[in-house]
This record gives C-alpha cells, sequence and structure tokens, in this order.
C-alpha cells in the first residue's frame, strides 16, 4: 500500500520560452512519490493554466487521494479516481515507475508494452517564437538537429519559416500554432509551407473552433494537440486532423496515454507525442508512447538551466533513454 508524498517545484530556464499565448522564464512542476516501504516510483506534472490547472490544485487535487492510496488503490482504479490531466499523470507515472522498481525491470518490458528503440529517439528542438531574424539566428545555431519545430503566431509565418529554413536548410521542420490562425490562413498558406518543406502543422485553429478543418485541401498534415485530451475525442477529430499530439499531462498519465495512443492508430491516424516544459523526469514516461510515434517533441528538458540529476542526454537531435535511477 503505497504511501504519498507530494511537491512543488520551480526550475528556472536557461531563457524565455515564448509561444502565441505568452512566454515563461520558469517550469513549476508537481512531483509525486508513491512508496511502499521497500521500493519508491515517481511522477512529474506541469500544471497548465490553458486548461484551468494550478500548482495548489493540482496538490490538493493530489493529496485528496493519500487515504486511498493508503487502503491499496490501484493504477486501474486511479483511472476512475481522478479526472484526466496533470494531477492524475503525476500519480499514474509514480504508480508505474513503482511497479517497475519492484519487478526489477524497465517499463517498457513489462507486459504489452513496446519498447523505445535502443538507440534512442530523434526529438524535435523548439525554436521559441521571435521575430524572422531572430529565428533564422537560433536556427543557425541548431542547425546540426536532425529536426526542428518552430513557435509561430498569426504574424510573419512565412517570413519565420523561410528564415529558418535559411538557417538550417536541412533540417525537417514542423510548426506550432498554438491556435493562433484562422482558416483564411492556413487556405492561404499551407502550399507555400508545403514548398519550404514543412511536414506538420500542429493545432492551426482554437480548439473547439476547428470544424472547419474539415473541409479544407491542405498538402501538410494537421496535427491537433489543444483539441485532444483522452480517448473520447477521437470520433470528432478523426474527421479534421491526419495527427494528434499525445501529452501525458493531459491524457492523465502514461496508462491514458497508451489508450489515446491505441485509438488513434485505430482510426486511422498518426501520431505525435509532446510534452510541457518541464524536466527529464516528465519526458521519460512519455518516451514509452514514443515507440509508437511518427514525431517526437521532447525536449523540454534542453530548455532547464539544469536538469535533475540522472537526467536524460541528448545528443544532435536524439534522447538517449532514461537510466532506471531517473524513471522506469
Amino acid at each position: 500500500m503505497p504511501k504519498l508524498s507530494v511537491t512543488s517545484e520551480v526550475w528556472p530556464l536557461r531563457t524565455a520560452f515564448k509561444i502565441s499565448r505568452g512566454a515563461k522564464t520558469q517550469a513549476e512542476v508537481v512531483v509525486v512519490t508513491l512508496s511502499d516501504g521497500e521500493f519508491s516510483g515517481r511522477g512529474e506534472c506541469v500544471p497548465y493554466a490553458r486548461y484551468g490547472e494550478s500548482i495548489d490544485q493540482v496538490m490538493a487535487d493530489i493529496n485528496a487521494q493519500a487515504d486511498a492510496l493508503d487502503r491499496g488503490m490501484t493504477r486501474a482504479e486511479l483511472q476512475n479516481a481522478m479526472k484526466a490531466g496533470a494531477a492524475r499523470n503525476a500519480v499514474d507515472c509514480a504508480y508505474w515507475d513503482l511497479e517497475a522498481k519492484r519487478f526489477g525491470r524497465r517499463v517498457w518490458d513489462l507486459p504489452g508494452l513496446e519498447a523505445p528503440a535502443p538507440e534512442g529517439l530523434v526529438t524535435a528542438e523548439t525554436l521559441s517564437l521571435d521575430t524572422p531574424d531572430a529565428m533564422r539566428e537560433a536556427a543557425k545555431k541548431a542547425a546540426s538537429a536532425p529536426l526542428l519545430k518552430l513557435k509561430l503566431n498569426g504574424e510573419n509565418v512565412l517570413e519565420s519559416v523561410r528564415a529558418v529554413r535559411e538557417g538550417a536548410p536541412h533540417a525537417r521542420l514542423i510548426v506550432d500554432a498554438n491556435e493562433a490562425w484562422s482558416i483564411e490562413l492556413l487556405r492561404d498558406i499551407g502550399a507555400e509551407l508545403d514548398a519550404l518543406g514543412v511536414e506538420m502543422i500542429e493545432q492551426p485553429l482554437p480548439a473547439g473552433s476547428d470544424d472547419g478543418l474539415a473541409g479544407i485541401d491542405c498538402p501538410v498534415l494537421l496535427c491537433a494537440d489543444e483539441s485532444v485530451h483522452t480517448v473520447a475525442d477521437i470520433p470528432r477529430l478523426a474527421r479534421l486532423y491526419d495527427m494528434i499530439n499525445i501529452k501525458i499531462d493531459k491524457t492523465g498519465g502514461l496508462t491514458g496515454a497508451l489508450e489515446l495512443a491505441d485509438a488513434a492508430l485505430a482510426a486511422g491516424m498518426q501520431l505525435m507525442v509532446g510534452c510541457m516544459v518541464g524536466t527529464s523526469l516528465a519526458m521519460a514516461p512519455a518516451m514509452v508512447v514514443a515507440a509508437k510515434a511518427r514525431i517526437v517533441d521532447l525536449d523540454g528538458p534542453l530548455w532547464m538551466a539544469k536538469d535533475r540529476e540522472n537526467g536524460i542526454e541528448f545528443t544532435k537531435g536524439v534522447m538517449a533513454l532514461p537510466e532506471a535511477k531517473l524513471w522506469g
């Protein structure tokens, strides 16, 4: 019967992380530890204001489960006891870590899970929203990365993409609008983005206002992010998007993320696995889902001024498998 510990932490970023909704200079996370007296498992979540979450509320939601955990609530029972979101994510991932340590096996060696490639995963490296000239310079510095993700808003879109292409002529490119575009803008620039080698556009329209995508002829793959949280979203989104971005903070943990991945694949959609800005402890569980994905975007630790002990190693756009000391 695991005992619960919940803490909040603040991790400074090495530089400001800017998207269409604003900027941040630190990552505020919640860490859950579940201990059975012999082994301990950890999980990290990032409460996200976009979804009505805060550090205090997430910690309160987790602490409300302390008695149930003490009575022996299982990971399966947790899925019904808490709603999908950051709070359940931290507890769910701590459960997975605890299970792996009890069995003395890596998480992906537990029954039914696919192992990430032993050589690691190619992950996107994110270029923060900025002026086209500044994004060109950032692209030059990151030109050795095989995959770059551009944070954009509704202004200077083509100019920014052209600038990045000039700075990193050989990198694969994906772009993330974070809900900032209109359907008219998408129609106007889709072909030009395709010509610039953009492989995927993430969440071009606001969540809940994206039904117009059903009739659009866009040559670039469209990926849902803010519009997708759980399996229940798939029937609607399969008509609108080619891909979904799975984030374990949205699905409420690795358990929900794996279910969402299977549902999306069954509906004929492709997968991207993404992250909030967090430490390596938050990335490690997502790597299990990433084994199924076409695009991986788990570069959160690269934004940290300092990562956790035993953090994931990143080398020229490839993230190594996490050490068992970190998670799983």
